[in-house]
């Protein structure tokens, strides 16, 4: 049986998975793994994990399916992240990761009055600086710890980590480049060099290609090491959002991609760049194409604590927060464990749970998270139809999407119907799809059809809208306090 490899890093686990040119899962393999977090606003992660567990779940993969002939591979992780390495490929300190890691918050304003200022900014990237900007990330090392920037010659991020660990090609994806803002200009789709030299001064830039693009070929060193067939075809890959959004058909206007994760991430597409407050303006998977993006800090995060904190199962606390109901019996929350992305670029904003009693239920708490992401989803579509980007529906997928109750919730809160596509499993199924199409035409309707569509009840819209209210509210009468408590961590 012919297949494709799909591999996706996350931010709590690795998958990877064997998927017949029909679509059909054959196989599937996951490892758990912890990001680490040295200080408060700190997250990075070893970078040498991404290729170790590559390499054991492939070898597990060929066990799971010893008939499989794998045809071909395709990679993703999360990002925006920063991996430094030396001349010989080896690390030179841990990846930083993307947004939830903020330690570039004091430096945005000086490194974009550098650049000219924020139109500047704007007119060549897109988007402001923020502390999701890849391109600030590799400032902060240069500046901050030179004796590691003088070892380091390139950079990499997990997809392209793993990318150069197959086939020995230095290369990074369009969008993934797009996302390390201020270094690519969205118009002309190439680095922008004396930026990058201001910003990263000596640090050679990987080859740009599309996400679906051949990077290369697994080496025979890398087959020796995974057990995959040299000579075959890996894709340039990209960020795990985008390759969840290629499994669900993201490049369809008029709707708004959901990645349900320890993170929820936003993506919506568009004709052409188009600046949208606070959120990030990046190009696509494919060219001719761009995209609105965003995305919170922690979402399902917090939903793991919560279950770590109460002994709970996931059965229990969905049962629990069902029978809770709209407004978790009068609990607001503000999910911001670990600051905040878009739309309020708050890296100090942090979680608050408001109108506790002591008769409440930790599935009152459960329901009342699960809300808060709700509401976060909305704002971000209230600043897109702000700034014309017009949003009709939904498209979910991801882990989260193992129980109907958080999709819906989301559903009824922002008032759009939600398709729910047949396959879930997230990122690597479109990694998988980008590795099939180097191979073969394959057909993304085939792959994965819809298996059913959320519609909101307008009642429980209705009775959302207070609610709503009173989260924005929440923000703004505790953004004081809740800064002054930041400085204390």
């Amino acid at each position: 049986m012919r297949v494709a490899l799909g591999f996706d890093v996350g931010t709590s686990s690795t998958k990877a998975l064997l998927v017949a040119f029909d679509g059909t899962v054959v196989a599937e393999s996951t490892r758990p793994h912890d990001v680490d977090r040295p200080a408060q606003g700190l997250v990075e992660m070893d970078g040498d994990l991404w290729w170790d567990e590559f390499v054991v779940l492939a070898h597990e993969l060929l066990t799971l399916a010893p008939d499989a002939e794998v045809c071909s591979v395709g990679v993703s992780g999360i990002g925006p992240c920063v991996l430094l390495s030396d001349d010989a490929g080896r690390p030179v300190r841990p990846a930083i990761l993307y947004g939830v890691d903020t330690r570039t918050a004091d430096m945005l304003d000086e490194v974009t009055a550098e650049l000219g200022g924020i139109e500047a900014v704007r007119a060549r990237c897109g988007s402001d600086l923020s502390t999701q900007a890849a391109g600030v990330k590799l400032a902060w090392v240069a500046r901050n710890e030179p004796d590691v920037w003088a070892r380091a010659s390139r950079f990499t991020m997990p997809s392209s980590r793993i990318v150069e660990c197959l086939t020995g090609e230095y290369v990074l994806d369009h969008h993934s480049a797009s996302q390390c803002t201020p270094l690519y200009d969205l118009t002309e789709n190439d680095w922008i060099a004396p930026w990058a030299e201001t910003l990263a001064p000596g640090l050679a830039l990987p080859r740009l290609l599309w996400s679906g693009e051949c990077a290369g070929v697994v080496t025979d060193a890398a087959a020796a090491a995974t057990g995959l067939p040299a000579g075959i075809p890996v894709a340039a890959g990209t960020i795990d959002a985008w390759a969840e959004g290629v499994s669900v058909g993201v490049e369809q206007p008029g709707r708004m991609f959901l990645q349900y994760g320890s993170t929820t991430f936003m993506i919506v597409p568009i004709a052409e760049p188009h600046h949208v407050p606070g959120m990030w303006t990046t190009a696509s998977t494919s060219p001719g194409h761009a995209s609105v993006a965003g995305g919170m800090a922690t979402s399902g995060a917090i939903t793991d604590w919560l279950k770590r904190l109460t002994g709970a199962t996931w059965s229990e606390l969905l049962d629990e927060a069902a029978a809770s109901g709209v407004g978790a019996e009068g609990l607001a929350v503000l999910p911001y464990f670990a600051g905040e992305r878009t739309p309020i670029a708050d890296p100090d904003a942090r979680g608050v749970i408001a109108g506790l009693t002591i008769r409440h239920t930790r599935g009152d708490i459960y329901r009342a998270v699960l809300e808060a992401t709700a509401f976060a989803v909305r704002h971000n579509l209230e600043v897109l139809a702000a700034s014309g980007v017009h949003v009709g529906s939904l498209v979910g997928a991801g882990g989260g999407l193992l129980g109907r109750l958080w999709p819906q919730i989301v559903t009824d809160v922002c008032g759009l119907p939600q398709t729910i596509p047949s396959v879930t499993v997230g990122a690597a199924f479109g990694s998988a799809f980008l590795a099939a199409a180097l191979v073969e035409p394959v057909s993304l309707p085939e792959w994965n059809p819809t298996a059913e569509v959320l519609v909101p009840d307008p009642t429980t819209t209705a009775a959302y809208e207070q609610g709503y209210r009173d989260f924005r509210q929440l923000y703004r009468d505790t953004a004081d306090v809740v800064h002054r408590l930041a400085e204390r961590t």
